[in-house]
C-alpha cells in the first residue's frame, strides 16, 4: 500500500512532514498551525491517514493535509 502526501510524494516510516493547513482538534480547543513540523510519522492500516505526535498528543492525520 502506497501512502502518499498532499502533493502526491510517497510517505514511509519515520518521515517528517509539514502541515499544509491550520487544523482544529476535536474534542480540544487546541489549533494546529500550518507549518507545523511534525517528526517520526507512523503510517496506519487506512491509506488515508498517519499516526504522529504533536505537542504530547498522539494525533490521527489525514494525508491531504500534510507534505513531505
Amino acid at each position: 500500500m502506497e501512502v502518499k502526501d498532499a502533493n502526491g510524494n510517497i510517505l514511509n516510516d519515520g518521515d517528517t512532514v509539514k502541515l499544509t493547513k491550520d487544523l482544529k482538534l476535536k474534542g480540544t480547543s487546541t489549533t494546529i498551525k500550518r507549518g507545523t513540523t511534525v517528526k517520526n510519522i507512523r503510517l496506519t492500516d487506512s491509506a488515508d491517514e498517519i499516526d504522529c505526535r504533536i505537542n504530547k498528543m498522539s494525533i490521527v492525520l489525514r494525508t491531504e493535509f500534510v507534505k513531505k
